[in-house]
C-alpha cells in the first residue's frame, strides 16, 4: 500500500483539514476508556455526509486499506480502536444533522454522529420519547449505540437499540449506499437487512443515517429505591408490579450493598436513601401518560403489596424531581466509582430473569473461593436479565497482579451464565475483548453463518478488522 498516494487521495475527497495525521490529534481516539487498549491508526478521518463516507470505502478499497469506524470512543470491548498503523479511522461526529421530523409518524431520522442526548432533546422538541437512555448518553452517538446494539435502563419497556430502529442507511465495503429510512413499521418484501447491521460493531457496513422510533412523552414518573431481602425477591417485585401496573414498569436496576456504599463514598453528595444497611436494593420506577398523583398511588400500593408479601424489607419513594435524580445517581454511578477503588474485572452477562440469583449465587461464591478478599459488585438491569458482574480487587493486592487475573475470572463468570442458558455479552458487545471467547463458545453453525455474511458483505476484510470474527 502507498500511503502517501492514499492520504493524497483521501485529502482531496474530503478537504485537508479532514484528514488528520497529528499524533496529538489521534491519541484520545486511540485509547478506549478502560486503558485497555491502546491503538494505532496512519490517519483520522472526519467526512462530513455518507457521500464522503462512499468516497472513503471506494478510495479504501482501491488502496486495500483497512477502516475503523468510531463513535463517541464509548465502548467498553475495544470494537471501536484501530490496532494496526495502517487503519484509516473514520470518525463520524460530523453526521449529527436531523434529517427528517416525523411526528406523526412518530419518527426521526438522524445522521449517525448525533450523541444520544442530542437525540433523546430532538425527541422532546417534539413531544416524544427516545427511550434508549445511557450513563454515556452526553458523549456516546448514535451510530456507534446501533451498530453494538447498545441496551441501558429501559429495555425492559422499550428493548434494545435495534427494537428502537426503523431504518437504516449504510455505507457498504464496496462503497455502495443502501438505505431504508422511509419509516415504515410493516414491510414484508424479503430480508429485513437492517438487522444485519445492527450490533454488527462496524464489521459489515458503516451505518451513516437511521430512522428511529419514538413513543409518548410520559406525563408522569414514579420512582421509588427500596430494600430487598434476596435477588429471588427482587424478580418476584418485578413480576408483582409489572402485572399491577399493566406494564408501566420502565426500570428495574439492582444494587448491591457494596455498590452503594462505593458510590456514597467516592461521588460528591451522594448518600444512602435509607437509615439502616441491607444487602439488596432496587431502583424501581414507572411512567404513565396519565396524572401524577394516580401514578404515585399506583407505585405506594405496589410497594405496599411487596412488604406485606415479605418481598421489600424498607423503602422511600422520591418526593420530587431533585430526589429522583438523586436515586438515579447512586445507580448511573455506580461503573465509574469502581476504579476508585482499586482494579475491576468487569462482566456483562444475561441470564433469564428466573435464574439471576442463582448465577449471582453461584459465581460469588466461585470468584470468592479463586481468590479470598475479592469484592463482588453484581449490578444492573435484573429486570431484563442483564447483569454487569464486576470484581474489585482484595483492598491489600496490588492492581496489575489482579487485572493479570482477568482471563482466569472470565472462565469462571462466564462458564457459569452458559451453563444456566446465558450469554457473556448482554450489551457491550465482543470487539477485541471477547472475539476469542465467542469462537470457542459458538457452535460452529453459528460460526461458519457469520463468517459466510463476513465474506459477502467484506469479502477484502477492509472494515474494522479484527473485531467480533
Amino acid at each position: 500500500m502507498d500511503r502517501d498516494a492514499l492520504l493524497a487521495d483521501l485529502r482531496v475527497a474530503l478537504g485537508a483539514d479532514y484528514v488528520v495525521t497529528e499524533p496529538d490529534v489521534l491519541a484520545p481516539h486511540l485509547v478506549e476508556r478502560r486503558g485497555l487498549y491502546q491503538g494505532k491508526a496512519l490517519a483520522m478521518l472526519r467526512p462530513a455526509d455518507s457521500a464522503q463516507v462512499q468516497a472513503v470505502m471506494k478510495i479504501a478499497t482501491a488502496h486495500c486499506a483497512k477502516v475503523v469506524p468510531q463513535g463517541g470512543n464509548t465502548g467498553l470491548v475495544g470494537g471501536q480502536i484501530p490496532m494496526h498503523d495502517d487503519c484509516l479511522l473514520l470518525t463520524l461526529g460530523r453526521l449529527a444533522h436531523v434529517q427528517v421530523r416525523d411526528p406523526a409518524n412518530n419518527t426521526l431520522t438522524v445522521g449517525a454522529g448525533a450523541t444520544l442526548h442530542a437525540v433523546q432533546q430532538c425527541a422532546l422538541e417534539m413531544d416524544r420519547l427516545f427511550p434508549l437512555s445511557l450513563a454515556s448518553e452526553g458523549t456516546c452517538q448514535i451510530g456507534g449505540n446501533l451498530a453494538s446494539n447498545a441496551g441501558g435502563t429501559q429495555v425492559l419497556r422499550y428493548g434494545n437499540a435495534r427494537d428502537l430502529v426503523l431504518g437504516l442507511e449504510v455505507v457498504l465495503a464496496s462503497g455502495e449506499i443502501w438505505s431504508s429510512l422511509g419509516g415504515l413499521r410493516k414491510d414484508n418484501t424479503g430480508y429485513d437487512l437492517k438487522q444485519l447491521f445492527l450490533g454488527s460493531e462496524g464489521t459489515l457496513g458503516i451505518i451513516t443515517a437511521a430512522t428511529l422510533k419514538l413513543f409518548p412523552l410520559p406525563k408522569a414518573q414514579a420512582t421509588g429505591f427500596v430494600a430487598v431481602p434476596t435477588v429471588e425477591a427482587a424478580v418476584h417485585l418485578l413480576r408483582h408490579a409489572e402485572a399491577a401496573s399493566g406494564g408501566q414498569v420502565t426500570a428495574f436496576e439492582l444494587v448491591p450493598r457494596i455498590g452503594l456504599e462505593f458510590v456514597t463514598r467516592h461521588l460528591d453528595g451522594a448518600r444512602d436513601p435509607l437509615t439502616e444497611a441491607y444487602d439488596w436494593y432496587v431502583l424501581i420506577e414507572l411512567s404513565s401518560g396519565g396524572t401524577q398523583e394516580g401514578l404515585d398511588d399506583l407505585l405506594s400500593t405496589v410497594l405496599s403489596h411487596g412488604i406485606e408479601q415479605g418481598l421489600i424489607l424498607d423503602g422511600v419513594v422520591a418526593q420530587s424531581d431533585t430526589q429522583r435524580a438523586d436515586f438515579w445517581a447512586l445507580r448511573e454511578s455506580l461503573s465509574d466509582v469502581q476504579r476508585r477503588e482499586g482494579g475491576s474485572i468487569k462482566h456483562d452477562i444475561s441470564v433469564p430473569v428466573s435464574a439471576m440469583g442463582d448465577f449471582i449465587e453461584r459465581a460469588t461464591l466461585a470468584v470468592e473461593e479463586r481468590l479470598p478478599g475479592i469484592r463482588p459488585v453484581p449490578f444492573g438491569h435484573i429486570g431484563d436479565g442483564n447483569v454487569h458482574f464486576n470484581l474489585s480487587q482484595p483492598i491489600d493486592m496490588d492492581t496489575q497482579d489482579y487485572l493479570a487475573l482477568w482471563g482466569e475470572f472470565n472462565e469462571i463468570v462466564h462458564a457459569i451464565a452458559l451453563s444456566l442458558n446465558g450469554s457473556i455479552s448482554a450489551e457491550h458487545g465482543i470487539g477485541q475483548l471477547k472475539r476469542d471467547e465467542l469462537a470457542q463458545i459458538k457452535s460452529p453453525v453459528e460460526m461458519d453463518m457469520m463468517r459466510a455474511l463476513k465474506q459477502a458483505l467484506d469479502p477484502d476484510g477492509l472494515l474494522n478488522p479484527g473485531k467480533i470474527v
